[in-house]
């Protein structure tokens, strides 16, 4: 008879049900691992056989087969020695053969029998309380896993702790979810002098989810406003930081169980691969677009990045999620990101006209521009120029309102949207850069005045499908900043502005 434990196998966020199964023969004295494993995972036969020797057990002069089912499904990870370890127990007799049967297990052994921390104990026990099983784990990832709610965890430290508890011997006590810590200070927009016409740009953008680019000379201050981007946002709502907290899981970010409802900002630089940004790798690891899932992805240089690391991002910015596909492998991960890019107006900086201009200019600045393709900046709904700050602006005094003052107001125009969308029973589009089809309709409906404006604009300037609906979600968004109901004339010049 064949002992089993579950564990899990990673596929995105996603942590699908796999059985080890155990059982020993006669025959040749072997230890065969079977069921579509990597690399780590052959390695685990070699853990496995070293930390029973530092436990004083020694294998059986047997043949003893380790089947990870389904065997079509690929394993990776070196979390599949504790569960062969504790199914190899219950075939040895060291366990009571049943006494796993409502835990499933995760974790890597040293070769002295300790527990070590692996990566995705979040989504490992989540998806453990939805088969209606505890979770056996390292101790060190025993904060992060108890975040899972009504998951029954037991993190513990060694081989021997696991045998000596079930045998009642060594009671483990439940862990505690690790302290929800603050983020990261955010700077002021207070610190921000001059750029009153960005600064209202980023507002809006905060407001409604929008993408936004600056472009603009050196030290005009497009990096600054993109670092205060976060702090005009609000907290995570409690969905948003499993979704946020699952993938950082996955890839190894969560410290001591720790968790923070600051929304994530990521800055890669513009060596950054097309992998790196999308994800990939051996395990398909989550990439930039995934990491920044409910933040801020801020993409400094933009024409510097490769073509084919810009035009990967198409996909996630339209939908939401990004598509890992290898050959044996199709791994979905969520991206719903809000993009900050900020570029330079040529290669050497300067561009415009007036003193100091770019001696090549026009041609210099439509050369660099040009590197990033038309259809990623069609997908950019606010795209703005930054000029250089002028001496006047540094000697002003900081201007009244900083972060907090606009805060508020993004997050009493947020609580507009969502009260529309609640009202209307369509919870999935909260957010105004979110809002398409019949529902965009509905929200926007325009009165004479303003859809002639618009149609005029659309025929004058050319505007695509996307960018008019890019500019009926801005104009939404600026009414609900000043908190009125229909969408004006006003409102839709602002946005074609």
């Amino acid at each position: 008879m064949a002992a089993r434990v579950v564990t899990v196998a990673f596929e995105g966020v996603e942590a699908r049900q796999v059985d080890v199964e155990v059982q020993f023969t006669r025959g040749e004295h072997a230890f065969v691992l079977v069921g579509l494993g990597g690399k780590a995972v052959a390695e685990s036969r070699e853990r496995v056989r070293a930390a029973f020797m530092g436990l004083g057990l020694s294998l059986p002069g047997k043949r003893i087969i380790a089947n990870l089912a389904p065997a079509d499904l690929p394993k990776e990870g070196s979390h599949y020695d504790l569960p062969i370890a504790l199914a190899v127990m219950a075939g040895m007799g060291v366990l009571p053969p049943d006494i796993l049967d409502g835990w499933a297990a995760m974790g890597e052994l040293s070769l002295d029998g300790r527990i070590v921390g692996v990566a995705g104990a979040l989504p490992a026990a989540v998806a453990a309380g939805g088969m209606g099983l505890g979770l056996i784990c390292p101790e060190a990832c025993g904060p992060e896993a108890a975040w899972a709610g009504e998951t029954k965890i037991l993190a513990a430290p060694s081989l021997i702790a696991i045998v000596n508890h079930f045998r009642g011997g060594q009671i483990l006590a439940a862990p505690e979810p690790g302290r929800m810590r603050d983020g990261d200070r955010v700077p002021d927009l207070r610190e921000v002098k001059g750029q009153e016409n960005a600064k209202r740009a980023l507002e809006i953008a905060a407001a409604g989810g929008h993408n936004i680019s600056f472009v603009g000379p050196p030290g005009s201050g497009k990096s600054m406003m993109a670092q205060r981007l976060p702090g005009l946002l609000p907290p995570l709502s409690p969905e948003e930081l499993l979704q946020t907290s699952m993938v950082h899981s996955v890839a190894g970010l969560i410290a001591k169980g720790e968790l923070t409802r600051a929304r994530p900002f990521r800055a890669p630089h513009h060596s950054a691969s097309m992998a790196a940004l999308t994800g990939g790798g051996l395990r398909a690891k989550p990439g930039e677009v995934s990491l920044a899932h409910n933040g801020v992805l801020f993409l400094d240089e933009l024409p510097e990045f490769s073509a084919q690391a810009l035009d990967s991002l198409r996909q996630p910015l339209e939908t939401g999620e990004v598509m890992v596909a290898r050959a044996n492998a199709h791994v979905r991960y969520p991206a719903r990101f809000q993009l900050v890019a900020a570029m330079n107006p040529c290669r050497c900086g300067v561009g415009g006209a007036g003193k100091g201009a770019c001696g090549r200019a026009p041609r210099c600045q439509s050369d660099y521009q040009h590197r990033v393709s038309g259809p990623l900046m069609d997908r950019i709904d606010l795209q703005i120029e930054v000029p250089p700050v002028t001496a006047a602006d540094l000697a002003l005094p900081a201007p009244a309102e900083g972060t907090a003052e606009a805060a508020a107001r993004v997050a009493d125009a947020r609580a507009l949207a969502a009260e529309r969308a609640a009202t209307a029973g369509n919870g999935a589009a909260v957010l105004n850069a979110q809002a398409d089809g019949d529902w965009l309709e509905g929200i926007c409906a325009l009165d004479p005045p303003a859809r002639a404006l618009l149609t005029r604009a659309a025929e004058a300037g050319g505007l695509t499908a996307r960018g008019w609906t890019r500019t009926l979600r801005l104009a939404r968004t600026i009414a609900d900043l000043e908190g009125a109901g229909a969408v004006r004339r006003v409102h839709v010049a602002e946005a074609l502005s």
